[in-house]
């Protein structure tokens, strides 16, 4: 599918890339959003918490978000989507990916960006419900790289699931690490990095048979990180061979349905790697659109509703038109 011509253009001092990605952070804050908690025990013993705000009229829609690295489902991008789709008769179920959502979760296993599995079995529950014949999904940043993997990896994808719009992706992994590992990024590495640690000393404590807190301690990028817990504990080789094969990208030619990856080309976080340009032009249900501005997942405009949220409705209620 052609690349998409974008309408954002958003007001001078959001054209900066920092600003716009640091501002929603620290600024937005979302508090008309009501959500019902729901916990997804799954059959490895774990689980998987579900936050759900709905539709003042009852629907049939029901729309499946994801959150990015050491997010949840109460970030203000998050709330600031459901909110925007539960005022037009959707459905929403925030997911708190596995460790995520203020509860520590059992195994030493916690989330990745490559657990589509999971992804499949809340799929499944919702539709459990018999409420909903039409599903949507959408995800930010690591959880779109999620989603892209779940559409395009072979599983047997329901086909009640309709649509989805995944938000600052880093389609390829590796090259989304060498861009955050830049002195630009400094700030950010150092956040992620002092988050995913104190979560990896709790993990330490509950499981000191399976990694040591000198293991922690010695860990100063996000890639030792991913040495020496997140590849190990989820069952591949280490980092590169975890980057290599959860990386999105090379899923895209095999997506089925009508898919809409929404990248700034000033997205601080991505490398050239990150925009498949190519693969969506050899795949028409994928449509890439590229806006100059942006950041990561910082598509501000006035009013309400950002950039992103006006356009995940509207693709979701095209297709849903078209079907």
């Amino acid at each position: 599918m052609p690349i998409l011509p974008s309408l954002y253009t958003p007001i001078a001092v959001f054209k900066n890339s920092h600003f716009s990605t640091i501002y929603p952070n620290l600024f937005r804050k979302i508090n008309d959003v009501h959500q019902h908690r729901e916990r997804l025990e799954l059959d490895d013993g774990d689980f998987i918490d579900l936050d759900w705000s709905y539709a003042k009229e009852t629907t049939q829609k029901v729309a499946i978000i994801i959150h990015g690295l050491e997010g949840n489902a109460q970030r203000p991008y998050m709330q600031g989507l459901a909110r925007h789709l539960n005022k037009h008769h959707w459905d929403t179920v925030c997911v708190n990916l596995r460790n995520c959502s203020g509860t520590v979760n059992r195994l030493y296993q916690s989330y990745n960006a490559g657990a589509s599995d999971d992804i499949a079995l809340i799929v499944q529950h919702v539709l459990s419900k018999d409420v909903y014949t039409y599903v949507s999904l959408c995800g930010f940043s690591l959880g779109g790289n999620i989603i892209l993997k779940y559409l395009g990896e072979g599983q047997n994808i329901p086909i009640h699931v309709k649509s989805a719009v995944v938000i600052s992706v880093p389609c390829d992994l590796y090259n989304s690490l060498l861009e955050i590992n830049k002195p630009k990024n400094y700030i950010y590495q150092q956040r992620f990095l002092r988050n995913l640690k104190a979560k990896l000393y709790d993990r330490q404590k509950a499981f000191p048979d399976r990694l040591t807190a000198s293991e922690v301690k010695a860990c100063s990028s996000l890639i030792d990180i991913d040495n020496v817990y997140t590849s190990i504990a989820h069952g591949y080789k280490n980092a590169i061979t975890y980057y290599t094969q959860c990386s999105s990208k090379q899923f895209l030619k095999n997506i089925k349905i009508p898919t809409l990856i929404l990248n700034a080309k000033n997205d601080t976080f991505l490398g050239e790697e990150c925009y498949p340009i190519e693969e969506a032009k050899a795949n028409s249900n994928v449509f890439l659109e590229i806006p100059e501005y942006g950041g990561h997942v910082g598509f501000y405009q006035r009013g309400q509703t950002y950039y992103h949220e006006a356009r995940v409705l509207e693709f979701f209620e095209k297709i849903s038109e078209n079907k």
